[in-house]
């Protein structure tokens, strides 16, 4: 089988630190996680059997499955676990969220301890074994080096249902089906290539070929899905993207003083048009955001929030009472607006939201960076008084969601944290409080009030919610069957003949 995916080819296969969708992408059909989340939102074991808190939720145990074998022969082992933990997930993959990470041990061959230094949620450790980044690593590879440029990145060897077999670059990856995989009679197929198709309405003509099978993540572009579907061949489906809903968000950055009132920042909002976003950019498959949590998430989002509709002429009156009433010329002040030039229909936006402060009396330049420099510009010089970026966030809102409102998500040079420079001590100390609340009822009402308060200060909010598509042939079966297919292993696909 075939397989595409809406964006560019990695810069390693497998990618310690994350590195985004594209070697997300690559990385999870060679290496595995200890969990996963079923579509029906309950967790469930891969790499590991089953996993318990302790009384006080400062550690939990994990009971790890047995002849389990990595694709070189060795059998993977609580050393194996220890060693990921300890060397990949706490320094690269998700430091970000073992803050208050204690440490790691195995008691024996079949359980690993994973200790914190306060209450962690089950949830929030769910979660962290569900982790994209996440992966169990060989320790007998990796061990002794350093895990950024080990060689092994570019060739992993995992215990995935997949083999690394080759990589053409600028082509194609191709793996082979893993003869001795722990799920006894998988993967069904024999092969399957990555391929890279740089232009859109190329892969769009591969898959109508029969050339490519499968597309994920809006692999063709948007007008094209709709007329893909309509020859009856194909089929587009928004389902397996419950766990990364992607979002195109406004920034606020709140260095410039003109945004030091929050009615100046909420009047940004309310002179868009978030609705003809949706219809115009992106072909009706996006739809208004509300707030930081997205609305596909059963678990935390809370629809009773500040709200900011599309309303011109609230956002002039705050202007107005705020001190920036329009002076001769009928400008109040001006602003430099960055688009981030990594998808397309960022340039787009920009222009919508340009039009829509200019006509509520804000001087707006325009400008649209490539990838490097918008991500300098936005992340590391905060060189932008508005900047439109993206966000992808799972159902567990920290630190994912929380890091862009909150102190400790100010780290200059990170690309996808609080650049808006915005934090309160309400909302740290909010956070640290959804942190270590272990009852989920009360864990539940803390988030909804986190999300009350920064749709109020309104720093950094989504503009719209993007519905992410995966295109197949008609042929290609079980797909689409986990929360996050695009990171998913893919060992229950077939083709039917």
């Amino acid at each position: 089988m075939v397989a595409t995916l809406g964006g560019g080819e990695p810069q390693a296969c497998y990618v310690p630190s994350g590195g985004g969708p594209s070697p997300t992408f690559s990385s999870s059909k060679l290496l595995e996680r200890l969990a996963s989340r079923r579509m029906d939102g309950e967790f469930q074991g891969e790499l590991a059997e089953a996993w318990k808190p302790a009384a006080d939720f400062k550690s939990y145990t994990v009971r790890i499955r047995k002849g389990v074998k990595f694709h070189d022969g060795h059998d993977m082992t609580t050393a194996d676990v220890v060693y990921s933990i300890d060397e990949i997930w706490k320094k690269h993959a998700t430091a970000a969220a073992l803050t208050d990470f204690a440490g790691v041990a195995a008691p024996d061959t079949d359980t690993v301890v994973v200790s914190f230094n306060k209450p962690v949620p089950e949830f929030f450790f769910s979660s962290l074994l569900c982790s994209p980044a996440n992966y169990i690593l060989p320790k007998h590879v990796y061990a002794g080096s350093d895990p950024l440029t080990n060689p092994a990145n570019d060739a992993p060897i995992g215990t995935g249902p997949w083999t690394f077999k080759q990589w053409v670059r600028g082509s194609h990856f191709e793996y082979a089906r893993n003869e001795g995989y722990w799920r006894r009679d998988t993967p069904y197929l024999d092969r399957l290539i990555i391929r890279y198709v740089r232009d859109p309405a190329g892969r769009a003509a591969a898959l109508e070929a029969g050339d490519i099978h499968i597309g994920v993540s809006n692999p063709v572009p948007l007008p094209d899905i709709k007329r893909l579907a309509a020859t009856g061949k194909f089929v587009a489906t928004p389902k397996g993207y419950e766990e990364a809903v992607w979002s195109t968000t406004l920034e606020c950055n709140l260095r410039n003083p003109v945004f030091a009132k929050h009615e100046v920042r909420q009047a940004m909002f309310f002179a868009v048009d978030r609705s003809l976003i949706a219809r115009t950019v992106y072909y009706g498959y996006a739809q208004p955001g509300t707030g930081p949590i997205f609305s596909p998430n059963k678990e935390y989002f809370a629809a009773d929030t500040f709200k900011t509709a599309f309303d011109p002429k609230k956002a002039a009156a705050l202007l107005d009472a705020a001190g920036y009433p329009k002076k001769a010329g009928g400008k109040r002040f001006k602003l430099n607006l960055v688009a981030a030039g990594w998808l397309p229909e960022n340039a787009k936006i920009g222009a919508l939201v340009e039009q829509g402060l200019e006509d509520i009396g804000v001087d707006v330049t325009l400008t649209v960076p490539d990838r490097s420099t918008s991500i300098r510009r936005i992340y590391t010089d905060y060189d932008f008084d508005l900047a439109i970026s993206n966000q992808a966030n799972p159902s567990e809102p920290v630190p994912a969601t929380t890091q862009y409102f909150t102190s400790d998500g100010i780290r200059k040079g990170v690309p996808f944290r609080n650049a808006s420079g915005f934090h309160t001590d309400e909302v740290d100390a909010l956070v640290e409080k959804i942190k270590v609340e272990t009852d989920p009822g009360q864990r539940k009402a803390l988030v909804a009030e986190f999300q009350k308060i920064v749709t109020r200060e309104c720093p950094n909010l989504p503009l719209v919610e993007i519905e992410s598509l995966t295109v197949a042939s008609t042929r290609v079966q079980n797909h689409s069957n986990d929360p996050n297919f695009l990171a998913a292993s893919w060992h229950d696909l077939w083709l039917a003949s």
